[in-house]
This record gives C-alpha cells, sequence and structure tokens, in this order.
C-alpha cells in the first residue's frame, strides 16, 4: 500500500476557516422614520392612559368628598334632630304639666265661683243668719283666696300677656346702653330734678337768713 503523505493531515485545520458574520448595517431613513412612528404611538398611548388615570383619580377624589360630606351631614344631622326632639319632648311635657295646672285651677275658679252663686241671703232667717253670714263671709274669703292664688300663677288673669308659663323668670329689663339718648335725658332729668330743687330751696333759704341779718 502505498503510504501517502496526506494521511496525517488533519483537514479541520487544513480547509480555510469561514468568513466572519457581516455587521448590521446602518438604520436607513425609512427605519428610523419608522422608529419615530412607532414611538408616537406608543407616547400617545401612554398619554391616554394617563388621561384615563386622571379620571379616574377625579372620580375617586369625587367619590371621597361626596362619602366626607355623607359622614359629616350625617352626623350633623342626627345631631340636630336629636336635639330638636330633645326640645320639643321637654316642651311637650312643659305644655302637659300647665295644661293640666290650668285644668285646676279652672276647676277651684269654678267651683269658687258656685260656691258663692250659691250664698242666697234672703233664704237667712232670724235663727240662723249670724251662722249663715260667717259661712258666706268665709265662703267669699275663699273663693277670693283662690283667686288671687290663681292671679299669680296666670298673668293673663292681671291683663298681661301669657308669654311665660308659670313659675318662669320674667324677662330681664332693657340695660341702659340700649335706650335712646333722649329717654336717658329725660330719664337722669326726672332722676335728679328732686335734688336740684332742694338744692335751690336751700340756696334760697340761705340768702333769706343773710338779708335778714
Amino acid at each position: 500500500m502505498a503510504f501517502d503523505g496526506t494521511d496525517f493531515v488533519d483537514t479541520d485545520y487544513s480547509s480555510p476557516r469561514s468568513a466572519a458574520a457581516p455587521a448590521p448595517r446602518a438604520p436607513s431613513r425609512e427605519d428610523l422614520e419608522a422608529q419615530l412612528t412607532g414611538t408616537q404611538q406608543q407616547l400617545a398611548r401612554l398619554r391616554e392612559a394617563q388621561d384615563q388615570l386622571e379620571r379616574t383619580r377625579a372620580a375617586v377624589e369625587e367619590m371621597r368628598r361626596r362619602h366626607a360630606e355623607f359622614t359629616a351631614g350625617r352626623a350633623e344631622t342626627l345631631q340636630s334632630l336629636t336635639r330638636g326632639i330633645g326640645l320639643l319632648e321637654k316642651g311637650e311635657q312643659d305644655a302637659r304639666r300647665d295644661a293640666e295646672q290650668l285644668s285646676r285651677t279652672l276647676d277651684g275658679l269654678r267651683s269658687s265661683l258656685g260656691q258663692v252663686e250659691r250664698l242666697n241671703e234672703q233664704a237667712w232667717t232670724a235663727e240662723n243668719w249670724e251662722q249663715e253670714l260667717t259661712k258666706g263671709l268665709t265662703t267669699i274669703e275663699n273663693a277670693r283666696l283662690e283667686f288671687y292664688s290663681a292671679r299669680q300663677k296666670w298673668p293673663v288673669l292681671e291683663g298681661k300677656p301669657a308669654t311665660a308659663s308659670p313659675g318662669t323668670t320674667p324677662e330681664a329689663a332693657p340695660a341702659w346702653n340700649t335706650l335712646p339718648l333722649g329717654q336717658l335725658f329725660r330719664l337722669g332729668l326726672a332722676l335728679t330734678w328732686p335734688l336740684v330743687l332742694a338744692t335751690a330751696l336751700l340756696a334760697g333759704a340761705i340768702v333769706l337768713l343773710a338779708l335778714r341779718r
């Protein structure tokens, strides 16, 4: 067998190396325009998403404001209603108490009126007129006391307007600083003229005594 020198030659090393991959080409004008268009479209989508988020944020803010208004309004309304009911219940109790007291006063006055009307002097006799007179005077005195007691409870019996229930404190007199200037002047003159007159009389008496000397 003939010996060939090429048998010991590695074909992998003896074969030429493959050529390197070609470098990427520079982007063309069309590529840049396409990239710019894609970037603008992505930016538009981001802006639309931002607008959507802004609308969502505004809606959440409005809901939070309305919820806060609901909470505050509910608490205020509950407080107002509770206070109003309490005041009206107290007023109702006072009105019922006044009505009951007025009813008792009316019953007392009607009873006294009936007792006085039943006094008949013509029915007295010579034997019992002194006793009947004493009973009549006692009946009249009791009726008078009943009426005086009713006058103290109900100012309307004295001709005053019934603006306050029995036992309430009358309104305070107006303060001095609320009166008109002319009224204050007349009031001051009314309070000081006796002193001025007494001083003038005393001065006149002193002058007369000096002249007599």
